[in-house]
């Protein structure tokens, strides 16, 4: 027998009793704090999301104050309503456009993703070299 056989068959009971509690006790330890983790990134998201709404509605009214000002402007209101949103129409017909183009200008297939996959997959499959 190698020593660390010895070293395992003079472990007691008690002794294998003891370590797997400490390792348990770990291993709970680890979870508790990788909960509190997630608990923390998700707070976080949601705070991301909150200020992501309250950003949205704060662009409603400053459209809305900016339809009120070309009324105080002369304009009746219905005109003034019209014109902010053909701006943003024009502006979402341009972020389309350009959006298009950025997605046309995309050739091919990802040849490096595809080739670095295959050398992955040939590195980890017993028997390829």
């Amino acid at each position: 027998m190698t020593s660390q056989q010895d070293d395992a068959a003079e472990r007691t009971l008690g002794q294998l009793v003891a370590e797997a509690t400490q390792d348990i006790s770990s291993i709970v330890r680890s979870e508790v704090a990788l909960a509190k983790a997630e608990m923390a990134a998700g707070l976080g998201v949601g705070m991301f999301a909150t200020a992501g709404v309250f950003a949205f509605l704060a662009l409603i009214l400053l459209l809305i104050a900016a339809a009120y000002g070309l009324v105080a402007l002369g304009l009746s209101p219905w005109l003034a309503f019209l014109i902010v949103a053909l701006v943003l129409l024009i502006i979402g017909a341009v972020l389309v456009l350009v959006g298009k183009r950025s997605i046309d200008s995309v050739q091919g297939k990802p040849e490096r993703a595809i080739k670095s996959t295959q050398e992955t997959i040939a590195a980890v499959r017993p028997g390829t070299t």
